[in-house]
């Protein structure tokens, strides 16, 4: 995750979560009082404390006397968007799970409608959902035998459960079959008149 920061009257700075060495998110995870996938699932929620920790830690990386409380961002100062490969995840899962009813320039609009919300470098992330696009020379599939129900089967074996077709009249007559009664049994009945 990146973390951008911009300061009242100054230009956007970012900071990359994964920048950072193990020392450093020992620190981090010390001053904010949270564990590091806490502090991970909080730069997802834009949490103003693990935000802060994070920009903290790697300013003072170039400023080695810069004090947490003297560290105090306004509120609407930070935000953090996804880096470049967590939006190309991000994009590939979300065409992935897209209904596939949905026409392509649909599932572009909706999922391109939030890249500027989500990704720190939407360029690049447009290009990548652009690159998702189905080729149109490809070919639709077919709708054939793998969205049809399964009603034949093979020879021999039952109907399966979306067949249409009725059961063999053998399957309920037959001694084999689960649904014959069983014998009454004649052992467990003595023993419990000698009781």
């Amino acid at each position: 995750m990146i973390v951008i920061y911009t300061p009242k009257g100054g230009e956007p700075e970012q900071y990359d979560a994964n920048s950072l060495k193990v020392s450093e998110a020992s620190i981090v995870q010390r001053t904010v009082e949270m564990k590091w996938q806490e502090i991970l699932t909080g730069l997802e929620r834009d949490d103003l404390e693990a935000m802060r920790g994070i920009v903290w830690v790697i300013k003072k990386r170039s400023q080695l006397a810069l004090r947490w409380g003297d560290f105090d961002p306004g509120v609407l100062e930070m935000t953090s968007r996804m880096d470049d490969d967590e939006i190309e995840r991000w994009i590939t899962n979300a065409v992935a799970s897209a209904d596939p009813e949905l026409e392509w320039e649909t599932i572009q609009t909706i999922i391109g409608s939030r890249i500027d919300e989500v990704a720190a470098n939407p360029e690049r992330a447009r290009a990548v959902l652009a690159a998702q696009a189905p080729d149109p020379k490809a070919e639709p599939p077919e709708p054939d035998s793998e969205s049809a129900p399964a009603a034949v089967t093979a020879e021999g074996s039952s109907p399966s459960p979306t067949s249409f077709e009725p059961e063999t009249a053998t399957s309920r007559s037959s001694p084999t079959s689960s649904t014959s009664r069983r014998a009454r049994s004649t052992t467990s009945s003595s023993a419990t008149s000698t009781t």
